[in-house]
């Protein structure tokens, strides 16, 4: 479904600023197997949640991008980025020679990103559909992928971070940033992965992989490099 511009134009001038496409949860999704999924496809109503300002308090998404380390004319893909809430951040990390893909699942929020990176003028991202089970960045490998609120719903992460590997170009890295056990924020208890989870998975993948030093007050954030 097409989003108007009106209507997105209405909904940043009350105060959005973009956000990752799970980065809150009420307790009422499902279960599927290993991980955990919510229905994403009103794109307007969930931005009204990912969107609210005081999100930035408790994401801190200067620390996150910081923490990737990109720099003038890199690629980055975030993956599950549902309204973009980090695509202004990385558009400005990688500079106009630079290029952020905003990649999600629900073709609404594709619909949606697309609209507000007119809107706000970010001429260096671009928002594509991918499936669930592959981030479709092996043809055209890019430098940084980020990962926020979203490796919980990944089902079949084993192969899912060999396509990572595979996506990245040599020296390339992979950030996953999710919710710690006792964040008020987040999946219920038993659909959260600890740290550790995600490095052996990365790991197996064959990333150098380790937990960030950082001072996010809900997520952890893991952290896997291409040797």
């Amino acid at each position: 479904m097409k989003i108007e511009i009106p209507t997105l134009a209405l909904a940043l001038s009350a105060g959005c600023a973009g956000a990752a496409v799970h980065g809150g949860h009420e307790h009422h999704g499902h279960a599927a197997g290993d991980h955990f999924e919510h229905d994403f496809s009103d794109a307007a109503a969930w931005s009204k949640r990912f969107d609210d300002p005081a999100r930035d308090e408790w994401q801190r998404p200067d620390e996150v991008v910081r923490l990737l380390e990109l720099s003038e004319g890199k690629v980055a893909a975030d993956i599950g980025a549902g309204t973009g809430y980090f695509l202004p951040h990385l558009s400005k990390a990688v500079g106009p020679s630079g290029k952020v893909w905003g990649l999600d699942v629900e073709q609404s929020l594709v619909a949606w990103m697309n609209d507000r990176a007119t809107i706000e003028g970010l001429a260096n991202v671009e928002a594509k559909l991918i499936a669930k089970d592959d981030p479709a960045l092996e043809a055209s490998p890019v430098d940084r992928i980020l990962i926020v609120d979203t490796w919980h719903h990944i089902g079949g992460r084993d192969d899912y971070s060999q396509k990572l590997r595979k996506g990245l170009r040599p020296g390339g890295m992979v950030m996953v940033v999710d919710f710690t056990k006792d964040s008020p924020e987040g999946p219920p208890p038993e659909h959260r992965l600890p740290p550790e989870a995600v490095v052996e998975t990365l790991t197996k993948a064959g990333f150098t992989t380790a937990i960030a030093e950082e001072s996010l007050p809900r997520q952890y954030v893991v952290i896997g490099r291409v040797p």
